[in-house]
């Protein structure tokens, strides 16, 4: 069954409207006599008459009236579709599941999230924070579209964009002997005080990493980095922090010193991933941008 195009119906509401060929045809930007032809098709198609024509005026029938309504709301459904299909183009209009590792989270989205908004008013931003390994199950299964990782990381299925890099810093407590040091190289670290995360944690990972594959005997393994800055405060070890957590609450501690790693300063590499796949390849490197450009603001 042939169905009327769009183009027949568009046309037929214009002369509706204006009850006048030649204007219709200026305001579809096509010729009086292509306009004719095609509401003449259109008649033919339906079996019906739609329009009186007479050499001084043309005036819609009733199937015509009512045809013409018809078509104002298919033409609009239309127009929703042309303006769905661009809305789409736009970047971060749309929402994005991101996930977060947390000891990034907690740092740098409280930075982030407002000029993230204001840069793209239509973005929404659902947030997810899990480790590491959990985090790649659920962007390879679809449950995310994205996730903010440290590296090194196994990221070799997907595709990725470094977003920054940064340096750790040791917290001790107060009083501690190193804190008469202004830089701690990374072989000063007293192995056997050194506090970890446990195992699933990236950062306990680049932790070891930065020890130079020194045997760590941690006598506390913590599941936060909160923990860990408790049991320093309470004389029981040091451990090592990233860099951007140093303006965060977590380090404002009255029993706890900083120092930083003396250069070449260890440190880790943050990437926005995503599947290679993925429909929305272009607003991840849209995303990936803008989080470079706030993390070096």
């Amino acid at each position: 069954m042939y169905l009327p195009t769009i183009k027949q119906l568009q046309y037929l509401l214009a002369v509706v409207e204006l009850r006048h060929f030649g204007q219709a045809a200026e305001r579809c930007f096509v010729t009086q006599s292509t306009l004719s032809s095609a509401i003449q098709e259109l008649e033919a198609l339906l079996g019906v008459q739609l329009l009186e024509r007479t050499k001084r005026k043309v005036l819609p029938t009733p199937t015509g009236l009512e045809l013409a309504e018809q078509a104002r709301k298919i033409l609009k459904i239309s127009y929703n579709i042309i303006e769905l299909s661009n809305s789409s183009k736009k970047p971060l209009c749309n929402e994005v599941r991101l996930g977060v590792i947390p000891t990034i989270a907690p740092f740098l989205l409280p930075k982030v999230l407002l000029p993230l908004h204001q840069a793209f008013p239509e973005l929404s931003l659902l947030l997810i924070e899990d480790q590491s390994a959990h985090l790649m199950r659920r962007l390879e299964s679809g449950e995310i579209d994205c996730a903010i990782l440290a590296l090194p990381y196994p990221t070799e299925k997907l595709e990725s964009q470094l977003i920054g890099e940064e340096g750790f810093w040791v917290a001790m407590p107060e009083g501690d002997p190193l804190t008469r040091k202004r830089k701690i190289s990374a072989a000063e670290l007293p192995m056997e005080r050194l506090l970890l995360l446990e195992e699933g944690h990236c950062l306990r990972d680049h932790a070891m990493s930065t020890c130079g594959g020194s045997e760590v005997k941690a006598q506390f393994q913590g599941s936060s980095l909160y923990t860990l800055i408790e049991m320093v405060a309470w004389g029981q070890g040091v451990t090592l922090v990233p860099a951007m957590a140093l303006e965060s609450p977590l380090l404002k501690h009255a029993r706890i010193e900083l120092r930083p790693l003396d250069a070449p300063t260890p440190h880790r590499q943050m990437a926005l991933v995503w599947r290679a796949t993925s429909y929305q390849k272009n607003n991840m490197v849209v995303l990936a941008d803008k989080l470079a450009e706030l993390m070096v603001g």
